[in-house]
């Protein structure tokens, strides 16, 4: 390992030599290798944030998943003081597929970003691309950013992007039969119905 991936000011993707020092207010992501395949990385992937009408969603990297996994913030400013559940879970979903050599800088978690603010106000986790044309996303919002129409706002933008990868055509969510709002969400971002699978709702968004 020569080189590591970091994350600048402008949460976009830049290559260090390892062992040089961080620059002020930089953030290591938890991905290293050499050069070549450092490069090959931010090239596929170039930077770490999906811009919507209102929110920044923030890519979440594997070392910033291990602080949130452990209970820490991760240097996010997150409404209410701390992530919920749901976030902390996809958190720890990213750093397992980490671990695992398995997770793809883009396909993982997101911060969901308030712009007005800057406080986190929710998180999705992303889990994909697979190979079966479809990735799957699941999402955690404050109870204070409820009926605002940031989930909504979210899951469209993010299931555009995973649309733009050329393995990928049709992106599903899940929810409880019991879980009126998730599937009110699902249906204003344009997922439409598809049979159950294990008692849970299944969504599909094809663009």
């Amino acid at each position: 390992m020569t080189h590591l991936i970091a994350v600048d000011p402008k949460d976009a993707f830049v290559v260090l030599p390892a062992g040089e020092p961080l620059p002020r207010d930089w953030r290591l992501t938890g991905w290293s290798g050499n050069e070549d395949s450092c490069r090959r990385q931010v090239a596929e992937h170039p930077c770490a944030r999906i811009e919507s009408d209102r929110l920044r969603l923030r890519e979440v990297t594997p070392a910033e998943a291990a602080e949130l996994r452990a209970g820490r913030d991760a240097g996010f400013a997150w409404l209410g003081g701390d992530p919920g559940d749901g976030s902390r879970e996809a958190a720890g979903m990213l750093v397992r597929a980490h671990e695992a050599g398995l997770h793809r800088p883009g396909w993982g978690m997101y911060v969901l970003i308030r712009a007005e603010d800057g406080r986190a106000v929710g998180g999705m986790g992303f889990h994909g691309p697979s190979d079966h044309g479809s990735a799957e996303i699941g999402f955690d919002l404050h109870p204070e950013a409820r009926g605002h129409g940031y989930a909504t706002e979210a899951l469209i933008a993010l299931s555009r992007w995973a649309l733009t990868d050329p393995g990928t055509d049709t992106v599903i969510a899940t929810t409880t039969p019991d879980n009126t709002p998730s599937q009110r969400v699902m249906e204003r971002a344009g997922f439409a119905r598809r049979p159950d699978r294990e008692g849970m709702y299944v969504y599909a968004f094809t663009g």
